[in-house]
């Protein structure tokens, strides 16, 4: 049964009732941390130096009835599932902060591989032990931009380098615009709305990166309620194999590539093979695969000849 928050008044008594709360709801183990994590957000916007080492330290205090009022509902849409992220509006991405909302995924760690392998090709592209650089100025088009997570963290990585970012999403364009201006590279990162390469139909990029939609359709019960139930679906979902992206994307990608140009793909658990076949039938060589720390699989690369 959920507790009563009505009589919470300090921050020890609101975070023991708010995890008593959250202990109930989908993700009972994270219960005391995402409990500190939301009410540290409330309270830092009006101390943002405040951090957890002072939250302990300070349990005795009693907060402002509006920071109260605030952190319960907070408490209430955590406790239903709906991921940290969207409730604070905020998630950090290869050091960086995003806005997010629900029209946009969460970045995610796993994505960070895909940022660093390109950083790491583009790095070698750009300073070459001997003579002058190959690309004076690279240009990278990030297909289904999301929140700009991928196009804002390379613009600000490689400051050399031109972005395109497309989305199918107006909404989702919207804060990708206001995170490229979060984080100082909007005058390095132009967005188009459409589907796929569809908006960039006549130019050559150096770099096609993306993190498609790769779930298979059959997958969604099994995921999480945060995911299921909160993401949006036509960022996760791509047909019955979760192949559905690559399939279109892959030979667009190589029409879209100067020679010796470099698509870098993020891919779902178990799917190295048919992406690997796949970049092979596109006529893409130097195909390989980057894997996370678990040994899984995350990206894949493949140069055009």
């Amino acid at each position: 049964m959920q507790q009563d928050l009505s009589d919470a008044m300090t921050i020890r008594n609101l975070l023991a009732d708010a995890e008593g709360s959250l202990v109930e709801g989908p993700h009972a183990e994270r219960a005391r941390r995402d409990a500190e994590t939301l009410l540290l957000h409330v309270i830092r916007e009006d101390a943002p130096d405040v951090n957890l080492a002072w939250l302990i330290a300070h349990g005795y205090k009693t907060l402002p009835a509006r920071e109260t009022s605030a952190f319960r509902a907070w408490i209430e849409r955590r406790r239903a599932g709906e991921p940290i992220q969207y409730i604070t509006g905020e998630a950090e991405f290869y050091g960086l902060s995003f806005r997010v909302n629900s029209g946009v995924l969460i970045p995610r760690p796993e994505t960070e591989h895909l940022v660093e392998k390109v950083i790491e090709i583009a790095g070698g592209l750009e300073k070459p032990r001997i003579a002058k650089p190959r690309i004076a100025k690279l240009r990278i088009a990030d297909v289904g931009t999301g929140s700009g997570a991928i196009a804002v963290a390379l613009a600000s990585k490689l400051p050399a380098a031109r972005m395109h970012a497309t989305d199918i999403s107006a909404a989702a364009l919207a804060v990708a615009r206001a995170n490229a201006e979060r984080n100082g590279v909007a005058e390095r990162v132009t967005f188009h709305e459409g589907d796929l390469l569809a908006p960039l139909a006549g130019k050559l990029f150096d770099f096609v990166v993306s993190n498609p939609p790769y779930v298979p359709e059959r997958d969604r019960d099994s995921l999480s309620v945060e995911v299921r139930d909160y993401e949006p679906a036509q960022a996760l979902f791509a047909g019955a194999d979760g192949l559905a992206v690559y399939r279109r994307l892959i030979p667009a990608a190589f029409a879209a590539l100067t020679p010796k140009g470099f698509v870098a793909l993020e891919i779902g658990f178990g799917q190295q093979a048919a992406v690997g076949e796949l970049l092979a039938d596109a006529r893409f060589e130097d195909i390989e695969f980057t894997k996370d720390l678990q040994g899984i699989a995350r990206v894949a690369v493949a140069r055009r000849p």
